[in-house]
């Protein structure tokens, strides 16, 4: 194969190895600079270690950021069904799951890794690990890239997919955002994504392990922000769970911002307030000689029962059902259906799925994804102020930016 350009891509995460293959392909001759000593190590940690690669459902409205509009024409280019049919190709079967989730027939996320690692090989990708990219320069339509150990090499293209902040044991600890600013890039305000909540209460420690399917919602000044229903773990900090995560961004933009954020939780959301209200009070009546505490048995889990009575103000655990006021039995069912927490922070970068944030879109060519300020430099991933939903649209947007960013590369 005749080589056209050199094609240095940063990062040899999801976005940089789809980056390269799509630059190769083209006649590009490329290398591939990661900062581990193997490429790949996040999309091992992906969907509990089963790699949730694509979502069927994949489309704009499961993507945020300042400007999540910018993401449309990578995503229409190379879909959520271009990525299915791309790995068909390269030997992984798959499996449509819940919610739209796809995965490897095989159960495993390195079968993605394995046959993404043969291509490269197969097409000749040179891959150079341990490689911590200093400082990056352009000297007449030349790129110079500085490792850490004063190596250097030369190239006429340049793909930053150096990722975020999310698991910085996968590699990702932001030093790709330095390398954009060096260049001349604006970099938003960046803050965990798809991260567990952590709740102001002295009480989690008694209630840690509790899971059961709820709503979770996200409050400012007595108004829902965003909501989503499924599996809540209370925690020794606060809460954690598929909801969780995916509601968490709100969560953080607030908080970064300086402004009061609470968490609704709605424990019993299977049936309006009024029927739960009706079942509750006959249960009560039904058994009046019952301590309040019993009463409640086979409705909610056993463990939150004491500290549900506590936070309805009836301290006494043992009170009979018979002596309640009827505004304590309506406290006991606003606590079951709307039980809210001051949101203290959230986990940090270590427990992040993914990062908010990043090299601001405005700077960035979305229909090539090169820079408008530095000709011959392109992003890809994480790194650009784009993150999906949980459920495969990150890994979705890792792949469709670094399609794009790697054709163009070779192209342009």
């Amino acid at each position: 194969m005749k080589i056209t350009k050199d094609v240095i891509v940063v990062g040899g995460g999801a976005a940089g190895m789809m980056a390269a293959i799509s630059a190769r392909r083209l006649g590009a001759g490329v290398t591939i600079l990661e900062r581990n000593p193997r490429v790949g190590k996040k999309i091992l940690a992906t969907g509990n270690g089963r790699c949730n690669f694509t979502n069927i459902n994949a489309d704009i409205t499961c993507y945020r950021g300042k400007n999540p509009q910018y993401a449309l024409p990578a995503l229409a280019k190379f879909t959520a069904g271009d990525t299915i049919r791309f790995f068909e190709r390269l030997g992984i079967g798959h499996k449509v799951e819940e919610l739209g989730k796809v995965f490897p027939m095989s159960g495993q996320a390195s079968s993605i890794l394995d046959v993404l690692l043969y291509e490269l090989n197969e097409l000749g990708v040179n891959i150079v690990c341990d490689a911590f990219v200093k400082d990056i320069t352009k000297k007449d339509d030349k790129f110079i890239l500085e490792l850490e150990n004063g190596k250097l090499y030369r190239g006429d293209r340049v793909v930053l997919a150096a990722g975020g902040k999310a698991m910085p044991a996968s590699g990702s600890d932001g030093r790709g955002y330095d390398l954009a600013q060096k260049l001349g890039h604006t970099i938003t305000d960046i803050f965990p994504a798809l991260v567990q909540l952590m709740l102001e209460g002295s009480f989690f420690k008694s209630i840690e392990g509790v899971k059961f399917v709820g709503t979770a919602e996200i409050m400012h000044n007595n108004k829902s922000l965003t909501k989503d229903r499924g599996d809540i773990l209370f925690t020794n900090y606060g809460v954690s769970g598929p909801p969780i995560l995916q509601i968490s961004r709100k969560a953080g933009e607030l908080l970064k911002a300086g402004r009061e954020a609470y968490l609704r939780i709605t424990i019993m959301d299977m049936m309006p307030k009024e029927e739960l209200g009706m079942l509750i009070k006959k249960r009560f009546q039904t058994a009046p000689k019952k301590p309040v505490d019993f009463s409640l048995v086979g409705l909610i889990n056993k463990r939150l029962i004491p500290v549900v009575l506590i936070e309805a103000g009836i301290p006494d655990k043992k009170r009979l059902v018979a002596d309640l006021s009827a505004k304590e039995q309506e406290r006991i069912i606003d606590i079951l259906t709307d039980w809210r927490f001051k949101i203290r922070g959230t986990k940090s970068w270590p427990s992040a799925q993914v990062t908010a944030g990043g090299v601001d879109t405005t700077g960035i060519d979305q229909k090539t994804m090169e820079s408008k300020s530095v000709k011959g430099l392109f992003f890809a991933g994480e790194i650009i102020d784009i993150d999906g939903q949980c459920g495969g649209f990150n890994l979705q947007w890792a792949w469709s930016s670094g399609f794009i960013a790697g054709q163009s590369a070779a192209l342009y």
